[in-house]
């Protein structure tokens, strides 16, 4: 069983990567479709997603985690 402290690790991590990698798709993607926007926007558009996503995968592990404690 995960405890609530070792999802939130999980989901830090897994997110921190996920924050990198969205900074850097959007720096070669957006030129691509002729979306020009200043380097800190990216950071701050990929901060916004970044606490989204870390909400959604916490919740959605500890929503997993109660379910099978219940099997």
């Amino acid at each position: 069983m995960q405890s609530k402290k070792d999802s939130w690790i999980e989901t830090i991590t897994n997110t921190t990567i996920g924050y990198l990698v969205a900074v850097a798709s959007q720096v070669v993607i957006f030129p691509f479709f002729g979306i020009y926007i200043p380097l800190m926007d990216n950071f701050i558009m990929a901060i916004w997603f970044t606490v989204v996503s870390l909400v959604r995968g916490y919740l959605v592990r500890r929503w997993f985690t109660k379910r099978t404690e219940n099997d």
